[in-house]
């Protein structure tokens, strides 16, 4: 099976054409946009107010349990954040770019066609590949317990791979990483095959996860059930993601729905055994020096991933929270915090060099809905013929299932003098949403207390993002639904993040 990535050129300097670049545009483009005041410096005063309700206070990493914790793995977060990478890249958008989605260009392919991991193919970036087709690796990489890691092939301390933004932080960074070494052993598995054969069963895995694990895991099965038909996913069942020639890519998604993985965002991580190796995501603002997680950047001495950290490769003991004392807190698996109207404190001023104008990631999101014209939460959820949450229902903070003294819980339309009263911004309002459809997700851990509350995306948040996964695979003719819906990478086994990562570090048989 040929492959796009050695037929068409990407990037800014490719030549044009419906394959190689997506088009923004909208799932609900007959809905009023979504005001928020009668002039521009209200309506930013106004989601500028929202914005400060939607970050926490300043809460340290922490190496124990967490009440914020939801029942999914942490590395979920940033696998969310490699996919957002393979379909969505517009360069030179802006928040000051006006309304019309249409003028945006996305210089990826709204395609699960992983080249952000390709790039171009070797025929056009040799550099990121050998003779036989195995992408290059970077430098041995150090940390306590942790053996057989590399960084990514740098030049200069700028990383050589399909897109420079899965350099932007140590996690996705290695995650990258990973997905490189995946390549490579499944061509060392499977000798007579050629690469653009190879790249395609890659390709598959990888589609099969998003599919049969990712989105079970952030969206609600009762969504993903009705996008269905004898348990398979049913190209008939979309009802809000139409396109005429080749898919584009929904700013209802790109800028509301699917920023869903912010909210998910831990303040800091532990990377592996050494006491140092607890990582605030940001450098502290008062601090700027302080180690963190940033990227663009040589992985620093002793930062190699210890991967039963974020994902549940092999079993580690759950720990015992407020327990700094505890040892098995810095062993154990960590979990990505839940999805709910709340942001931590480290997005609430993003360093420079990341964001600014605005720094807080909140109003950013909140401002560049406004700006582009989303309608209402409210109106999409009528559009889809839903009953709309109330405002009482609508609640900004942390869906945890005690709150704490000093723990806010603020209606929305008790904000800016109720301008948000039946009139919530669409990203806010597939927060909330969460908060009422949650599920009772058992942890793989040892000492666990029981099912941990996971708040997952309800039938407007989740049925825009399934319905533009499913839309963009149905919509490319080599993608597995299309190619082959029936496929699965082991017969009779099921196979998950987890299972991609243990192959990406020489566990486990063989994929063929």
């Amino acid at each position: 099976m040929s492959s796009r990535h050695s037929i068409i050129p990407r990037g800014l300097n490719a030549t044009r054409s419906p394959l190689s670049q997506g088009r923004f545009g909208r799932m609900f483009g007959n809905l009023t946009p979504a005001k928020f005041g009668p002039n521009d410096a209200d309506n930013i005063a106004n989601l500028s107010a929202l914005a400060d309700n939607m970050v926490g206070d300043f809460d340290a990493p922490k190496n124990g349990p967490d009440a914020e914790e939801s029942g999914i793995p942490a590395l979920y977060t940033y696998f969310g954040q490699f996919i957002d990478h393979d379909i969505t890249f517009d360069p030179v958008s802006s928040l000051t770019k006006q309304q019309d989605p249409d003028g945006l260009v996305d210089f990826r392919t709204p395609a699960l066609d992983l080249d952000n991991l390709y790039g171009r193919g070797p025929g056009d970036q040799p550099y990121m590949y050998d003779n036989s087709g195995k992408f290059l690796l970077g430098e041995t990489l150090t940390g306590a317990g942790v053996s057989n890691a590399n960084d990514l092939p740098r030049f200069k301390g700028r990383a050589l791979i399909g897109d420079p933004r899965n350099d932007e932080n140590s996690i996705v960074s290695q995650l990258q990483g990973l997905m490189l070494r995946f390549h490579n052993r499944m061509l060392d598995d499977n000798p007579g095959l050629s690469f653009q054969d190879v790249q395609q069963r890659v390709r598959f895995h990888y589609q099969y996860v998003v599919l049969n694990d990712f989105l079970p895991r952030i969206v609600h099965a009762s969504v993903l059930d009705d996008l269905k038909t004898a348990g398979r996913y049913d190209r008939g069942k979309i009802k809000y993601y139409h396109w005429k020639t080749w898919p584009f890519m929904p700013v209802e998604f790109s800028v509301a729905a699917y920023r869903l993985g912010h909210s998910m965002i831990r303040p800091g991580y532990r990377l592996n055994d050494a006491d140092n190796m607890l990582l605030q995501i940001f450098p502290d603002p008062n601090n700027p020096d302080t180690n963190a997680l940033t990227g663009f950047r040589a992985m620093g001495p002793g930062r190699a991933i210890d991967w039963g950290r974020f994902i549940d490769i092999d079993t580690r003991p759950y720990g015992v929270e407020d327990d700094d004392t505890n040892s098995d807190n810095k062993r154990r698996l960590q979990f990505a915090y839940r999805l709910d109207t709340s942001l931590v404190d480290p997005l609430r001023k993003l360093p420079p060099e990341v964001a600014s104008d605005p720094p807080s990631l909140a109003l950013r999101n909140l401002e560049r809905g406004w700006r582009l014209g989303l309608p209402s939460g409210q109106a999409v959820a009528r559009a889809m013929h839903l009953t709309p949450l109330t405002d009482e229902q609508i609640i900004i903070g942390r869906a945890v299932d005690h709150p704490e003294e000093g723990d806010p819980q603020v209606p929305i339309a008790s904000i800016a003098n109720g301008v948000f009263k039946g009139n919530c911004p669409l990203w806010a309002y597939i927060l909330a949403e969460a908060r009422q459809f949650q599920a009772a997700v058992t942890i793989p851990a040892t000492g666990a207390p029981g099912p941990i509350n996971t708040p997952q995306l309800g039938p407007v948040g989740g049925r825009i993002v399934a319905e533009v996964f499913l839309g963009m695979m149905f919509g490319d003719n080599s993608s597995v639904l299309s190619l082959d819906p029936h496929w699965a990478p082991v017969t009779g086994m099921s196979f998950a993040l987890k299972d991609l990562v243990a192959y990406a570090l020489g566990q486990g048989a063989p994929l063929h």
